[in-house]
């Protein structure tokens, strides 16, 4: 008799735990088919602050795992042998939630690796440079998340407040270049304050979330601007976000000078002052707040009808292509991205052109979803193809040794951005590369 007790409570038991061990088991080879898919895709360089494991401090308590906000829509942490390990780097965009939330203090927050380096500018903690009077805050200065580039802009802001000199002279207290989240809070912080101020941005609102892929959760945590307060909402798409910051925009009567380039930054003898250069005007200031954005200018192909209006270097809105013929040049995500997209589009015809043999820059996803369609041909792939010249209602792209000419009435340019270390060193800022380090 006892040991049938003995079995009523040991049967449960074993359940139990080959219940837990099997689930356990399924999870982490699931992490193990992610970790293989980044290290086949070749995604292996995050793209900012990611985190650092170390295996011997790790408790394998999952805490890190189930903390990170990207973890729902795509693997960023993983755990294997027990161990959590960063099993798809490019997927980290550097919310951080991981550190905070680890008990045994494994895990160190670190920009760039051993075999990629990532252009950091020195700051101070105020968020000024080594220039003085010149500030950075947001993604260029490695903090890409929106809520901790929102609240370096107002931080950052309220540094400039303290400078001498403001209110004086015929020129500008602060020219703020980039409108993206740390320079819409630091423009709306000087309107707040009655500062005279000028924002200039060489594309559109929100800077580098506007070229998100549509539908993206783009914020996790709320946030404060200034004038508005606090942002209500923890969670929320691309669209969204920038229709909410384009609400603020027209209520306060914010003016941003947009599609407009500084190309220099010019400092005064006494060094007190500066005159911002753009490709527009002149603008003396007495500081500058730099929150452009680690993409930088858009890279061109530099052929002959690059210029015309149809040629573009981000997607907007897929809808607007229905029933065109477009050219997407490019093989990373966003190239792929847009392909797929446009391909969806009733009416279109979408051509592919990459100039190497293989999609090695982007996520499986997206290149299964690429072969797929053009398996189905309902797109073309012509892969170490060149365009060679783009006209009004064509373009020639090299292909195979030949020159085919094709109808096109839309080209979308994704070749990446042109980083803006030259430009910051041109003006005197120190940058550091990091490899790996805080």
């Amino acid at each position: 008799m006892k040991y049938a007790w003995l079995l009523i409570y040991l049967v449960p038991i074993v359940a139990i735990f080959v219940w837990y061990f099997r689930a356990r088991w399924r999870k982490e080879e699931a992490s193990i088919r992610a970790a293989e898919e980044a290290i086949e895709a070749s995604m292996l360089e995050p793209p900012s602050l990611h985190p650092v494991i170390d295996p011997v401090k790790c408790i394998g308590c999952r805490s890190c795992v189930m903390a990170c906000p990207e973890q729902k829509s795509h693997p960023v942490l993983g755990m294997i042998r027990g161990k959590s390990r960063l099993i798809a780097p490019a997927n980290c965009i550097g919310h951080g939630a991981c550190k905070h939330s680890c008990p045994a203090d494994a895990i160190e927050l670190v920009f760039g690796t051993a075999r990629r380096g990532v252009d950091i500018p020195t700051v101070q903690p105020n968020f000024e440079t080594n220039i003085p009077g010149i500030f950075i805050a947001g993604e260029l200065g490695g903090m890409g998340l929106i809520r901790n580039a929102i609240e370096q802009g107002r931080q950052a802001l309220d540094s400039i407040l303290e400078l001498d000199g403001l209110g004086s002279g015929n020129g500008y207290d602060i020219a703020i270049v980039g409108a993206g989240p740390a320079g819409f809070a630091a423009s709306l912080g000087a309107m707040k304050a009655g500062l005279r101020f000028v924002t200039i941005e060489q594309d559109s609102l929100g800077g580098t979330v506007s070229h998100f892929p549509r539908g993206k959760l783009v914020m996790t945590q709320p946030a404060e601007l200034p004038i508005v307060g606090k942002m209500k909402f923890t969670k929320t798409s691309k669209e969204d976000l920038l229709k909410f910051w384009q609400g603020v925009e027209t209520k306060t009567n914010l003016k941003i000078n947009y599609h407009e380039r500084v190309e220099e930054i010019v400092r005064d003898k006494g060094g007190r002052s500066f005159k911002v250069v753009t490709n527009k005007g002149q603008y003396p200031c007495r500081a500058v707040l730099l929150t452009i954005g680690r993409r930088g200018t858009p890279r061109t192909l530099g052929v002959p009808g690059e210029a015309l209006t149809k040629v573009t270097y981000r997607l907007i809105d897929p809808t607007e292509y229905a029933g065109q013929h477009v050219l997407v040049v490019g093989g990373g995500d966003s190239a792929l991205e847009a392909a797929h997209t446009i391909a969806e589009q009733p009416g279109s015809t979408v051509t592919l052109s990459y100039r190497s043999d293989a999609f090695s820059r982007a996520k499986a996803a997206n290149r299964s979803k690429v072969e797929a369609m053009a398996a189905a041909r309902q797109m073309r792939v012509l892969m170490s193809s060149n365009v060679r010249e783009i006209h009004p209602e064509a373009v020639d792209i090299e292909f195979k040794s030949k020159v085919h000419r094709l109808p096109n009435q839309a080209v979308i340019i994704c070749a990446g951005g042109i980083l803006p270390t030259g430009f910051l060193k041109g003006i005197g800022v120190e940058v550091e590369t990091k490899y790996g380090t805080a």
